[in-house]
């Protein structure tokens, strides 16, 4: 294998891995730069994966190879609809958020596990005919090297999940609603009193990252698992929150930490195809990116600063 047969084979199967957790951790870090922790964006991922996969093998004949992406529409909004739960909790009655958003993980495995058993039949869909599979860059991948190892056989996905994360960042540091939606999550009370909807914006904010948080499931479902059981979504969503503090809650550092957890986890795939870690047992690269989310959770969820009023709920009469 030649040298750029091999960074070829890393970069697409890092973006091919890190494309949900890009979605999921830019739809935390609108959350709680609102000030409310979302847990549960487990829990989301795990909706929008059985609702894409659910979408993808009912409408496949009729939708051909549009279905991946209207699929992760669907999932998305689901996704939305689930997170409103959260909303309801930890916005207007005030609940603890960890418990919330816990309640939110627990349930939608479940959830989800008992609806595809009664449309289905079984513990588990059967696998789609329509994925997001590889793609070629037209003239981009006639480049000398850099064709090749960027835009030949890679991830189409993968590339609009970085578009995104910089749209995102636009938005939350240089757009009027962005501004407010970080005002309410570091100072709501002084928020408030500007005539800034405290709970309005909390509650977009929470919307947001279930939007993301449900296509980034989609995405998995329909790109790596291809099917839906109780176990496809196993950690993504704590994973994703791992590099959303990673990336200290700016959407760009998100995105370059998921691409991080991304590598790690393609490592567990593709490590027996390089020279370098044919030799790894494979169980090492299995748990690394599991073991790389408690050492960057341990190092620097107490150096990184979040929002001020994160996780703190807002009473408006105080």
């Amino acid at each position: 294998m030649d040298l750029i047969t091999i960074f070829q084979l890393l970069i697409s199967s890092m973006l091919i891995y890190a494309t949900p957790l890009i979605l999921t951790s830019l739809g935390g870090t609108f959350s709680e730069r609102s000030g409310v922790v979302n847990v549960g964006l487990e829990g989301i991922m795990v909706m929008g994966a059985f609702s894409a996969i659910v979408f993808n093998l009912t409408f496949t004949n009729q939708l051909g190879a549009a279905t991946p992406w209207i699929a992760c529409l669907a999932g998305g909004v689901v996704g939305l609809l689930f997170s409103l739960i959260h909303a309801l909790a930890s916005v207007s009655l005030r609940a603890n958020q960890i418990i919330s958003g816990t309640v939110i993980n627990l349930m939608a495995p479940a959830l989800a596990v008992f609806l595809t058993k009664i449309l289905y039949g079984k513990g588990q869909t059967d696998n789609i005919r329509e994925s997001f599979g590889y793609y070629d860059f037209p003239v981009l991948a006639k480049i000398p090297v850099i064709g090749p190892i960027f835009f030949e056989k890679t991830s189409l996905v993968g590339y609009v999940a970085i578009l995104i994360s910089f749209v995102a960042w636009y938005v939350l540091f240089k757009t009027r609603f962005g501004l407010r939606l970080r005002s309410v999550g570091e100072n709501p009370q002084a928020a408030d009193t500007l005539g800034i909807n405290v709970y309005k914006m909390r509650y977009l904010g929470v919307m947001i990252s279930g939007f993301l948080g449900g296509i980034g499931g989609a995405i998995f479902a329909q790109s790596i698992s291809v099917n839906f059981s109780g176990t496809t979504i196993a950690g993504q969503g704590f994973i994703a929150m791992a590099a959303m503090i990673f990336g200290k809650w700016n959407p760009i550092g998100a995105m370059l930490a998921s691409l991080f957890f991304g590598l790690s986890q393609s490592l567990s795939v593709i490590g027996g195809q390089l020279p370098l870690f044919a030799n790894v047992p494979i169980v090492y690269l299995q748990i690394a990116p599991y073991v790389l989310t408690i050492v960057v959770l341990a190092v620097f969820l107490g150096k990184s600063t979040g929002p001020k009023a994160n996780g703190v709920n807002y009473i408006k009469s105080k």
